[in-house]
């Protein structure tokens, strides 16, 4: 029992010693600055302590997209008559793009229905007919292999089509245009 006071007092004492000789957070972070050197001049470095509040930083590189043209930018904010006509042709063009685009997509996949269609009816014809796969064997094989090929041909043509759709309507929607499709889609 004696050992075990003697044991929790020593404890006692240094976290006491430890405590006291313990620095904040803080006042560690403050030594720390007024340690670090100056920047030098090739070298800049921005942080909150230096970031410049009243100017704009300078970006090296392309403008961005939208602020292609700062004239225009300041044109569209004179006039949001012009800049609402610039939306709606924009858009105009947009949806003509991407209404050709389904046009394109809706005739391949009528080709390749039509084609689906007419291999299954030149299958049944010849698998009906007993003398017929007898006699033409070798040539059912090779129109076979001609069909299925014409008709992977058109299917990756349709899902080549289709992606291209795709990334159309998502450049639409990364510039600003919103499409109504699944209302037109539900009528």
């Amino acid at each position: 029992m004696k050992h075990m006071k003697r044991v929790a007092i020593a404890t006692l004492l240094l976290l006491g010693v430890s405590g006291a000789a313990a620095q904040s957070l803080g006042d560690y972070a403050r030594a720390v600055r007024k340690n670090k050197p100056e920047p030098s001049s090739t070298n800049r470095h921005f942080d909150n302590d230096n970031l410049p509040a009243g100017n704009a930083l300078s970006v090296v590189g392309p403008p961005p997209a939208g602020d292609a043209n700062p004239g225009d930018a300041a044109k569209a904010a004179v006039d949001p008559a012009a800049a609402a006509a610039e939306r709606q042709k924009t858009a105009d063009e947009w949806k003509e793009k991407i209404d050709k685009q389904k046009e394109k997509i809706d005739s391949l996949n009528h080709e390749l229905d039509l084609d689906q269609r007419e291999y299954r009816l030149r299958a049944a014809a010849m698998y009906s007919d007993a003398g017929t796969r007898l006699r033409n064997a070798a040539q059912w094989d090779k129109d076979d292999a001609q069909y299925k090929s014409d008709i992977d041909g058109k299917q990756k043509a349709l899902d080549a089509a289709r992606q291209q759709l795709d990334e159309m309507q998502e450049q639409a929607r990364k510039a600003g245009i919103v499409e109504k499709e699944k209302d037109n889609d539900k009528k």
